[in-house]
């Protein structure tokens, strides 16, 4: 079986996309996992800074495709910056107790051309939801470029759902993920 670079998602930046008998490399400077949300009537957005994953994607096996991949919660850096303490905070990802956010990736569905779509389970605060999104693969000048974006409910994953913060800010947070590897 062919092992192909892909999808991380996501959620987030990859460690471990290989080939048989070639692996390849995440280009990090390339590569990015990033969330916004509104709030205090404006966007605020970050940036996860440590992540790792293993990736599984036959072109010729799309349904056999897998990810596992793992988001330090204390990693995330906000702009403004004022606000990273209380995202990572108690109130909202309590990054001491839940140090990690999960994502598995179950199956792709081609779309067509280089579309397909991910369905994965999410893990946040140890509160485990499906969600399904779109993503883009494609592969140029020797490179792999993987884009794709879902939003998610944080009510639903008990962040802020307590104190005068939750009317603030907005139910919906959208996480996108960039990722450009070559082969090493």
């Amino acid at each position: 079986m062919i092992r192909r670079l892909l999808l991380a998602l996501a959620l987030f930046g990859l460690a471990a996309w290989a080939q048989e008998g070639s692996g390849w490399t995440i280009e990090r400077d390339a590569s990015r996992i990033e969330m916004s949300v509104r709030a205090f009537g404006g966007t605020h957005s970050g940036r996860f800074e440590q992540w790792s994953g293993d990736i599984v994607f036959d072109p010729d096996n799309v349904a056999a495709s897998r990810a596992d991949v793992t988001v330090q919660t204390d990693s995330l850096r906000m702009q403004p910056s004022a606000v990273t303490a209380r995202a990572r905070g108690p109130g909202f990802l309590d990054a001491a107790r839940y140090p990690a956010i999960r994502f598995a990736l179950k199956s792709l569905e081609p779309l067509g051309g280089d579309r397909y779509t991910a369905r994965a389970d999410v893990t946040i605060k140890g509160v485990t939801r499906p969600l399904a999104f779109p993503v883009d693969l494609r592969l140029t000048d020797g490179r792999a470029h993987l884009t794709g974006a879902f939003v998610v409910d944080r009510t639903q994953f008990g962040i802020g759902t307590t104190g005068p913060w939750n009317r603030l800010v907005d139910r919906r947070v959208t996480v996108r993920v960039q990722l450009q590897a070559r082969p090493a």
